[in-house]
C-alpha cells in the first residue's frame, strides 16, 4: 500500500496544471467547471489506495471493477425495473381493453361501410377498414398509455439515455488516468501489460464482442412456447404481405443488425484504446448481459404465472 501511495503520489506532481493567461496582467487563472475530470481521477486513485484489498488483488483493476458493478446496480438497474413495470401495466392493463374494443369497432365501421354502400375489390375494402380502425383506437390507445402511465416510446428510450452518462463519464474518466505519467503503468491484469496500453493479444476486445453479441442474441434464450407460437404467425403474414408486394418493415430485425455490426465496431475500438478502459467496458457488458438474463427469466416467470390467453369460438371462448 506505501508503494502505491509513492507512485500516485510522483505521477501527480509530474502533471502540470493546466491554466489560462489573462491577457491584461498575465496572471494564471483556472478554468471554472462544475466538476473536473481530474476531481474524479484524483477520488478514484485515492479510492483505490484506501480500499483494504487484499494483497494478492491488483488494487486498480479491482477497483474499476468495484465501481463499474456498484454504479451499474445504484443507477442503471433502477431504470431498468422503472421500465420492465411499465412494460408489463401496457400488456395488463391497455392491450387488454384494446383487444375488448377491436370486435366491437371493427362491427360499427363494417355497418357504416354497409350502409354507406362502399364498393370495391376485397383488398380495397380490407385496406379502407384498417384504416378507420387505426383512426379510432389509434387515439384510444394514447389515451390509455397516457392514462396508465406507459407510453412505449419513454419506456424504450429511459433505460439507454441514463446508461450513456455514466458509460461516457467513465470511460473519459479512466482514459484520463491512462495518460502518463500515470501509477496505472506500473499495474498489470489478465493480458494486459499495463492498464496504461492497449492489450497486446487482443483477449479483452475480443471477449467485449462476444459479450456484446451474446447480449443481442440472448433475447430468444427466454421465451414460452406462446410467444414462440405467436412469432411463427407473424413471420407468416409478413411473408403473406411480402408474397403480395408489400414492403414489410421490421425495425426489430434493424436493431438486431445494428447491434451485430456494433459488437464488430465494438472490437475495434477497444484494439485501439488503454486497457484500463477496456477492463471497463468489458466489465459494464458483462454486467449488462447478466442483467438481461435476470430481467428474461423474471419475465418468463411472470408469463408463466398469468392465465392462459382465451380464443372465440362460432359457440363459445375456449382457453388456449
Amino acid at each position: 500500500m506505501l508503494v502505491l501511495r509513492t507512485v500516485r503520489r510522483t505521477a501527480l506532481s509530474l502533471r502540470k496544471p493546466r491554466c489560462l493567461i489573462s491577457g491584461q496582467n498575465g496572471l494564471p487563472i483556472k478554468r471554472r467547471t462544475f466538476v473536473s475530470i481530474g476531481a474524479f481521477s484524483d477520488g478514484f486513485l485515492d479510492l483505490a489506495t484506501a480500499l483494504p484489498l487484499p494483497p494478492s488483488l491488483p488494487p486498480y483493476s479491482t477497483t474499476i471493477i468495484l465501481c463499474t458493478v456498484i454504479t451499474r446496480i445504484v443507477w442503471t438497474v433502477p431504470f431498468s425495473i422503472w421500465a420492465k413495470r411499465r412494460q408489463w401495466r401496457a400488456e395488463e392493463q391497455v392491450l387488454p381493453v384494446l383487444e375488448a374494443l377491436k370486435p366491437v369497432v371493427s362491427k360499427k365501421i363494417l355497418t357504416e361501410m354497409k350502409t354507406a354502400k362502399v364498393r370495391g375489390t376485397k383488398e380495397e375494402l380490407q385496406a379502407m377498414h384498417s384504416k378507420r380502425m387505426k383512426a379510432i383506437l389509434g387515439p384510444r390507445r394514447d389515451e390509455l398509455f397516457s392514462e396508465y402511465r406507459c407510453r412505449p416510446g419513454w419506456t424504450m428510450a429511459i433505460p439507454p439515455l441514463t446508461q450513456l452518462p455514466l458509460f461516457m463519464g467513465m470511460s473519459v474518466v479512466l482514459s484520463r488516468l491512462c495518460q502518463s505519467p500515470t501509477p496505472f503503468d506500473s499495474e498489470s491484469f489478465f493480458t494486459l501489460s499495463t492498464l496504461a496500453h492497449t492489450d497486446p493479444t487482443a483477449v479483452l476486445p475480443i471477449a467485449l464482442g462476444f459479450i456484446t453479441f451474446a447480449n443481442v442474441e440472448s433475447s430468444r434464450w427466454f421465451i414460452t412456447d406462446a410467444q414462440r407460437e405467436r412469432e411463427k404467425k407473424v413471420q407468416q403474414w409478413k411473408a403473406d404481405k411480402a408474397a403480395q408486394g408489400h414492403t414489410v418493415l421490421e425495425p426489430q430485425k434493424i436493431i438486431k443488425s445494428t447491434l451485430r455490426i456494433v459488437s464488430v465496431g465494438r472490437i475495434l475500438v477497444a484494439l485501439m484504446v488503454p486497457g484500463g478502459v477496456v477492463l471497463y467496458w468489458v466489465t459494464s457488458a458483462a454486467f449488462g448481459l447478466v442483467q438481461t438474463w435476470a430481467m428474461d427469466y423474471w419475465e418468463l416467470r411472470r408469463r408463466r404465472k398469468l392465465p392462459p390467453p382465451a380464443y372465440k369460438t362460432k359457440n363459445k371462448t375456449v382457453a388456449a
